[in-house]
């Protein structure tokens, strides 16, 4: 039986891309509330992130990383794993999206989202993984999908295919780890409070109509991702591997 313990982050140390808001803000703000230790990854100032962490008594570290150039991953863990400590998580949260028609999506748009989404998000697992089989430590991976993992959305097509991606590379990366001591999962958010949905909260008729189809009847809110994030850093998860876990609201339910 699982006490409380087993949802502690007490002397973990987890890395978060995308901390500096939204999805990542969430996340880095549940992992402190649990005990952990965060380094936060992201292009732009995370002072607000720092700031929020603080006022919960928690430790956090930025790192500044444009994780648009696929090149800087690997190297930005290592340093992080050199200069912080060694890692016992990694949460890969960054990400961007694209919204126009198919017919007229560019192929820049097609390969920066993919860069960011998939790319760089496989590039960090290998990174992470590589170093905690050398050292014979135990490991915890946390990739944030989507529900457009499961469904092919509208006007998204390069985000819908990198998230798709995410969902069986997570898959992929839990089979040849799992016995290795690594644990591979993922979160499908549903239709959160960030920058990211902005246009779609600004727009009357999609923001009732996404409304409308999610039974809690609200829009998520990064905490709620959070805390479904430290459930599958901590201990209680121990034996999940590959599994990806919505948490919208209901909206695939429906």
């Amino acid at each position: 039986m699982s006490d409380l313990s087993a949802f502690s982050l007490a002397g973990k140390c987890i890395l978060v891309t995308g901390a500096n808001t939204g999805i990542g803000q969430g996340i880095a703000v549940s992992i402190a509330l649990a005990g952990g230790t965060v380094v936060g990854a992201g292009r732009s100032s995370m002072n607000e992130t720092a700031a929020r962490i603080a006022e919960v008594g928690g430790q956090f570290e930025a790192v500044t990383a444009d994780l648009a150039d696929t090149a800087v991953a690997g190297p930005m863990l290592d340093r992080v794993w050199e200069e912080s400590g060694p890692l016992d998580g990694l949460v890969n949260s960054a990400g961007i999206i694209r919204r126009a028609d198919a017919v007229d999506l560019s192929e820049a748009d097609w390969n920066d989202v993919l860069d960011v989404n998939l790319k760089t998000v496989f590039l960090l697992c290998q990174a992470f993984a590589r170093r905690v089989l050398a050292d014979g430590r135990k490991g915890k991976i946390v990739n944030i999908a989507s529900v457009l993992s499961f469904q092919g959305g509208i006007r998204v097509a390069s985000y819908t295919a990198s998230k798709h991606g995410v969902l069986g590379i997570t898959r992929l990366l839990a089979c040849e780890w799992a016995a290795k001591g690594i644990n591979v999962n993922g979160i499908a958010p549903g239709y959160i409070e960030t920058n990211n949905t902005q246009a779609l909260r600004a727009d009357p008729d999609r923001s009732a109509a996404i409304l409308a189809r999610i039974p809690a009847g609200r829009w998520g809110e990064p905490g709620d991702i959070g805390d479904a994030a430290v459930f599958l850093l901590a201990q209680a998860s121990n034996y999940m591997h590959g599994a990806v876990m919505p948490v919208d609201g209901g909206w695939l339910a429906r």
